[in-house]
């Protein structure tokens, strides 16, 4: 009999350009595919808050699920298991006599250490593991510097990669896959199985998303071809209501079900067959961006998840748990903070001027240790990713890699700016959609003969602000 090689699916939930599974195909007769739903995703954070939440939960299933039935297609199956992956793996690898056992690489903590524990127990039954990198947009071996040697600063970084290196081309998509005779190929559970109450659909969701690669291809098909919102997208990207301001692809990025190589090819083909401009170049941007935080985690390790941040200096912080409370749940009294903070509660989505926002206003203006709303966009967000998050959150605490000290973002000026008519508050902070467009983001300066009115005659009850904001001479 074949020795299989064991595919360890984590976050790269797809067929098309995956090196671990298309190099499994080429070495093995049988493979067995394998994803687990490991319990130590479903537990609760430092802070007590559920490690994944409802939205991302469900789009992991419907993700899931979607890689099974393109296996299934493919001829194979997804072999489902409930337990740690190190564990189930190992189990597997001596039950089977495993050839190998294939699995991209992560960049942090928690699943580096799953590849060691691995590494270092299948080494036990002589059965080898190879690691692949299937993550970022440009290969982790094609770095024109050593990773302790990682620019600083983003421009640095993305001017010498422009310069020096060149994507990858895609790995091509199996043609077959045979399983081991007999193999049980285990059930996909259900939120209930899992712990986690089902999340209620709300309306006034941006886009209906669906986790999945089919679902991934469709999306970037109706962005690129379809609507051709690409090559209005550096204009657009601010945005905050609708679905097309900006290409969503983040939440299929972040659980691997569409690579970035892939966006990228397609980016290069609408070029060639469309046109070329500024926002076309500005998609493979924010790509790189990612790559860079996804590098940056690498360099620095665990000090990306510390109170200082990659800076080794924490930000003046205070205990108040009950402002907390108030930005989690969207009732700050900052009405552009909590139509944001809403959004993300009821929907699991947040645009990037909406993160920018309220992660400055938990730091700057409540002075919050940023590592609690850090883990709160950890089990909220569709697109949870931890290298993005933390980095990102490190960027705006002051204690990331910025060359610009002391960056905040006044929210009032910010919300005149990109929500100029109030359309977005009124979304979301349904108890203001009487007030002008004129009030709309500072209800508090109304004078009290208005303030009456509208809570008497109109029914308006919103809280007053909850914390004095910064000057507003800082401009962002």
């Amino acid at each position: 009999m074949s020795r299989p090689i064991i595919v360890l699916f984590r976050n790269d939930l797809r067929i098309r350009d995956n090196e671990a599974l298309y190099q499994a195909t080429q070495d093995a007769s049988t493979i067995i595919p394998l994803y687990c739903f490991d319990p130590r995703h479903f537990k609760q954070t430092a802070y007590g808050f559920p490690k994944t939440g409802a939205y991302r939960a469900q789009f992991l299933l419907e993700s899931v699920q979607d890689l099974r039935f393109a296996l299934q297609d493919l001829g194979g199956d997804l072999i489902i298991k409930h337990g740690k992956p190190e564990d189930v793996v190992f189990a597997l690898a001596k039950y089977y006599n495993a050839q190998a056992v294939y699995c991209h690489q992560e960049a942090t903590s928690e699943e580096i250490d799953v590849e060691d524990y691995l590494e270092r127990h299948l080494e036990t039954i002589e059965v080898p593991i190879d690691f692949f990198w299937g993550s970022t947009l440009y290969h982790y071996d094609d770095l024109p510097f050593p990773i302790d040697n990682l620019p600083d600063i983003f421009t640095d970084f993305r001017k010498q990669l422009e310069r020096k290196t060149v994507v990858r081309d895609l790995f091509p998509t199996p043609e077959q896959i045979q399983l081991p005779e007999g193999i049980q190929t285990g059930d996909l559970p259900t939120l209930e199985n899992l712990g986690i109450t089902s999340p209620i659909k709300d309306k006034r969701v941006v886009m209906p998303f669906k986790g999945g690669e089919t679902q991934a291809l469709q999306r970037l098909k109706h962005y690129f071809w379809d609507s051709d919102q690409l090559q209005v997208y550096k204009e657009t990207r601010n945005g905050l209501l609708g679905a097309d301001y900006s290409s969503k692809f983040s939440p299929w990025l972040a659980n691997g079900s569409i690579s970035p190589r892939f966006i990228y090819e397609e980016i290069q083909r609408y070029e060639q067959e469309v046109m070329k401009n500024k926002s076309t170049y500005w998609l493979i941007f924010e790509l790189i961006w990612r790559d860079f935080f996804r590098f940056v985690a690498m360099k620095f390790g665990n000090s990306l998840f510390y109170e200082g941040g990659l800076k080794g200096e924490a930000p003046e912080m205070v205990d108040q748990p009950e402002l907390f409370e108030k930005w989690c749940s969207g009732m700050t009294g900052i009405p552009f903070v909590d139509a944001n903070m809403r959004e993300l509660k009821h929907t699991g989505f947040m645009s990037n001027r909406g993160r920018q926002n309220v992660a400055s206003f938990l730091v700057k203006d409540l002075k919050i240790d940023w590592r609690m709303g850090a883990e709160w966009f950890e089990s909220l967000l569709l697109d949870y990713d931890p290298c993005s998050n933390y980095g990102n959150w490190n960027y705006v605490a002051g204690i990331g890699n910025d060359p610009r000290e002391n960056r905040y973002f006044n929210v009032v000026k910010q919300a005149k700016r990109y929500d100029e008519d109030g359309l977005y508050v009124k979304q979301w902070c349904r108890e203001l959609h009487k007030l002008p467009s004129t009030r709309i983001h500072e209800p508090h300066l109304l004078n009290k003969v208005e303030q009456r009115y509208l809570k008497v005659r109109l029914g308006v009850d919103y809280p007053k602000p909850c914390v004095k904001l910064r000057s507003f001479i800082k401009k962002n």
